[in-house]
């Protein structure tokens, strides 16, 4: 990207200001040598979703950010729904809350080191993975309906976990609003068989070591320490979420123009939040981010009966679960102000501070928790919301590591044997369906994570808590 187009300003924040139609600046948190590196794409869109009514303080890209849908990945915008503002399809993403949920095991590094394999096995044995996985759940029409409308409380109901698990979920499990009726007949046909099932891409289960400790106060107060091992799952909505973003996207592209909406992209077609369309996006991708819920929930569930039926001394728990791919309606203050807001975070995570009553009691004293995954075979961390996160990005921070170059090239770039046997060498088991979908995600195809946290933590909008590396990971 072309420096000369930003202004610095400390923390690792670049500021575009506004130009054209522009109606906010358009800030970008990242360190030099992540913003040098960022494609120019990320620029246009960037500032191209600051062109869009009802938007409110700033567009924000975070460290990760790259080339998405309309929206950059890693961004963030606020709407005012009082001024216009709009919801887009394109700013929540196909995946619909597509997030990362970390478990305590209960157990350190020693507790695992013979059994590494075996556990690696029986975790890729149970949880189902890939394109077009299946799983052992099926729902006929009127548990589908349940299930989008219940969430992971759903799934409790139905013996999948335990009722304690619901508390350190966002939302507490069940997304308000969601209305089932608003998803079509064929998106909940594609999910019909897909209920605990990691799918392919970047999604995955990893069991990981705490490695480091940055802050032992976060730390205690979440739980962890050096050496512990987690358990963390990435996944979302599966077929059902791609479905309504595809569906609705087509929608907006149509409604866009009865609006009367200006656009810099037809990719950012949108609808006003007030709007009937906008209504039912909303209710559709609710129900989307309940069935993510309900996923995890039941792979946790899924987790639990891999590690019993191996370690059983393990007692699994919840850490924390939270999407990075959603539009959520929140409070926030702007200009000393309350204002209600529908905030989109498109591969970016809620990152709210100390005290927020949306935090679980438990863990409210530090923040909320961040889960920010890695690439197969690097670190991941975990850090906490700050206090001024909230002002500075509507109390959001970055996802994981960010691409770096696109599945094709890295396919043509190395095989998928190769990168397994590589990661062996370093201690790191890999159980995978597919070569090729290995290859796809070869750790030298993104960004450098730690960079990502580290201009995170630097820039104010999150702090770093743990570092965690990969023991053993299960990919479509």
């Amino acid at each position: 990207m072309d420096l000369s187009l930003l202004t610095q300003h400390e923390g690792c924040r670049w500021e575009i200001a506004p130009r054209g139609n522009m109606r906010v600046p358009a800030v970008i948190f990242a360190s030099r040598q992540l913003i040098s590196d960022m494609d120019n794409k990320v620029y246009d869109q960037v500032t191209n979703v600051a062109m869009l009514p009802g938007i409110v303080k700033a567009s924000y890209a975070m460290p990760d950010a790259h080339w998405g849908y309309g929206f950059p990945i890693g961004g963030v915008a606020a709407f005012d729904p009082d001024e216009g503002g709009v919801v887009s399809a394109g700013g929540v993403g196909f995946d619909i809350s597509c997030g990362v949920r970390t478990l305590h095991t209960g157990l350190d590094l020693a507790d695992i080191e013979g059994l590494k394999n075996d556990l690696a096995d029986v975790l890729f044995f149970r949880i189902p993975a890939g394109l077009g996985s299946t799983g052992r759940v099926h729902l006929e029409h009127d548990e589908m309906d349940a299930m989008l409308a219940g969430g992971a409380r759903w799934a409790v109901s139905q013996g999948y976990g335990i009722s304690e698990d619901l508390l350190y979920i966002e939302e507490e499990g069940c997304m308000p609003g969601a209305v089932p009726d608003a998803v079509s007949d064929h998106a909940k046909k594609r999910q019909r068989d897909e209920m605990g099932t990691l799918g392919s891409g970047n999604h995955y289960l990893e069991v990981q070591r705490v490695a480091e400790v940055y802050d032992s106060v976060a730390s205690t107060v979440f739980g962890l320490h050096e050496n512990e091992i987690v358990v963390s799952i990435h996944c979302g909505s599966r077929g059902l979420g791609h479905q309504i973003g595809t569906e609705f996207l087509k929608k907006m592209a149509v409604a866009t123009r009865e609006y009367g909406i200006d656009l810099p992209d037809r990719e950012l077609a949108c609808a006003p939040i007030s709007s009937p369309l906008g209504q039912e996006y909303l209710g559709a991708m609710r129900a989307g981010i309940n069935c993510a819920l309900a996923n995890r929930q039941i792979i946790t569930h899924l987790t639990r009966e891999a590690f019993a039926s191996v370690l059983p001394r393990a007692g699994l728990r919840v850490l924390y679960d939270v999407s990075h791919n959603t539009c959520k309606e929140e409070q926030h203050v702007v200009d000393g102000i309350g204002r209600r807001l529908f905030v989109h975070r498109k591969g970016a995570t809620r990152a709210l501070g100390p005290g927020n009553p949306l935090i679980p009691e438990a863990l409210r004293a530090a923040g909320q928790p961040v889960l920010i995954g890695g690439s197969m075979g690097t670190a991941s961390y975990i850090m906490t919301g700050t206090a001024q996160g909230m002002t500075l990005s509507f109390g959001s921070a970055c996802h994981g590591a960010g691409r770096a170059m696109s599945r094709h090239q890295a396919n043509r770039r190395w095989r998928g044997r190769q990168v397994i046997d590589d990661l062996a060498r370093q201690g790191i088991i890999i159980r995978s369906l597919s070569a090729r979908g290995v290859a796809e995600e070869a750790p030298e195809a993104y960004k450098d994570v730690t960079a990502v946290v580290d201009a995170a933590d630097a820039a104010g909008i999150a702090r770093k808590v743990v570092k965690l590396v990969p023991v053993a990971c299960i990919k479509g």
